[in-house]
C-alpha cells in the first residue's frame, strides 16, 4: 500500500466531509493547505504534541487506545485554555504499513474526534520509527482564553477528577508493583485512554483566573502557573483526590503518584475565593468532579503540607523529556 492509498483508506473520510463538518474547516485534506475560518469575534488557540514509542507510550498499548490518547492529549491542552476544539492535523511516521494497526488507530482517533465534533484537516505520513504528532486548533471568544499567567495571591487551587492512577499503572509495567487484574485494568485505562476535560474548561471561562492540564505531574505543572504568575502555592496533601485503588497503596507511593506522576490530563486551576459556588456549578454543569486542594500565596515556591500543616519533605520534580 502506498502513502496516498493509506491516507485515503484510513484517514480520507474527513477529506470528503471536511467542507461540512466542524464549521471552521472550509477545506480539509486534499490540497497543499487546509482552509480554516474562525468564528466572528473569536481567537484561534493552537497546540501540538508528539508521542514517541518507548518514550510516551508502550508497545503493549492497543492501536485503538493509542489513537484515542494521541488526540486526547491535545484536546486536554485546549481544555486547559477554555477552548472549543475545531480541527486537528496528524503527522504519522510508521516503520511499515500495518493495516491492523492503522484500522485500530483510526478507530480510536475518530471516535474521540467525533465525540468533540472536531475535523482532521490535514497532516503528513512517512516511513520511520513509530511517532505520532498532532496539532489541534480551537477557538475562544476574544480575550477569554484561560492562561497560566492569571493566578493571584489568595486564589483557591482546584483540580478535576483524580490524580495518580496513570503513574500507578506505569509502576506495574515497570515491574515495581503488583495489582489485582481488576485494579490494573482500572488504572491502565486511565493511563491509555485519558478523557480531556473540554466541557469543564469551557465552563470555567470567566470564572478561573488560570489553568493548566496535568500531563507531567501535579507539582511540575502547577509550577508553570506559579512561574508565569509570579506567585507561590500551598497544597494540602490530604485533599488531593485519588481513586480507591491508589488510596489503598502505601503512603509514600501515593505521594509519588499524586505529586509527580504524569499522564493524568486533569485540569488544575485557580479561582477567587468568592467564586467557589460558581466553580462547583461549572463542575456540575460539565459532569466533572472538582476539588479544592490549596491556595495561591504571595511567597514564591510550591509547598505541600500534611494534615497537621507540616511541610512535606520530598523532592517535587515532575517528568522531564531530557532528564527522565
Amino acid at each position: 500500500m502506498g502513502e496516498f492509498d493509506l491516507i485515503d483508506r484510513y484517514f480520507g473520510r474527513v477529506a470528503r466531509a471536511g467542507r461540512t463538518e466542524g464549521g471552521a474547516v472550509t477545506l480539509g485534506i486534499g490540497d497543499d493547505c487546509a482552509v480554516l475560518t474562525p468564528s466572528a469575534g473569536h481567537q484561534w488557540l493552537v497546540t501540538a504534541d508528539m508521542l514517541v514509542e518507548g518514550r510516551h507510550f508502550l508497545s503493549t498499548v492497543s492501536p485503538r487506545r493509542l489513537g484515542h490518547k494521541a488526540l486526547a492529549v491535545n484536546l486536554s491542552d485546549l481544555a486547559a485554555s477554555g477552548a472549543t476544539p475545531k480541527a486537528f492535523f496528524l503527522s504519522l511516521a510508521l516503520p511499515r504499513v500495518d493495516e491492523a494497526f492503522l484500522a485500530g488507530f483510526a478507530q480510536g482517533l475518530f471516535e474521540l474526534a467525533d465525540a468533540h465534533h472536531i475535523v482532521l484537516a490535514g497532516g503528513d505520513t512517512t516511513a520511520g520509527p513509530l511517532t505520532l504528532n498532532i496539532t489541534a486548533m480551537g477557538e475562544v471568544p476574544q480575550g477569554q482564553a484561560l492562561l497560566r499567567s492569571g493566578a493571584r495571591a489568595g486564589d483557591d487551587v482546584w483540580v478535576s477528577g483524580t490524580l495518580g492512577d496513570a503513574r500507578l499503572a506505569l509502576e506495574v509495567f515497570r515491574g515495581t508493583l503488583s495489582l489485582s487484574a481488576h485494579q490494573f485494568d482500572e488504572v491502565r485505562l486511565r493511563m491509555e485512554m485519558p478523557e480531556p476535560r473540554v466541557a469543564l474548561g469551557r465552563a470555567l471561562r470567566g470564572i478561573a483566573n488560570s489553568a493548566v492540564d496535568v500531563s507531567d505531574g501535579l507539582a511540575g505543572d502547577i509550577g508553570h502557573v506559579l512561574k508565569r504568575s509570579n506567585v507561590g502555592a500551598t497544597l494540602r496533601l490530604a485533599d488531593l483526590p485519588r481513586s480507591e485503588v491508589l488510596g489503598s497503596m502505601p503512603e509514600d507511593l501515593q505521594q509519588l503518584c499524586l505529586l509527580t506522576g504524569g499522564d493524568d490530563y486533569e485540569l488544575v486551576f485557580t479561582a477567587p475565593v468568592d467564586a467557589r459556588d460558581r466553580v462547583l456549578a461549572a463542575g456540575r454543569a460539565s459532569g466533572t468532579p472538582v476539588y479544592r486542594i490549596g491556595q495561591i500565596d504571595e511567597a514564591p515556591g510550591l509547598r505541600v503540607v500534611d494534615g497537621a500543616g507540616r511541610p512535606l519533605q520530598r523532592a517535587l520534580q515532575s517528568f522531564d523529556h531530557f532528564k527522565s
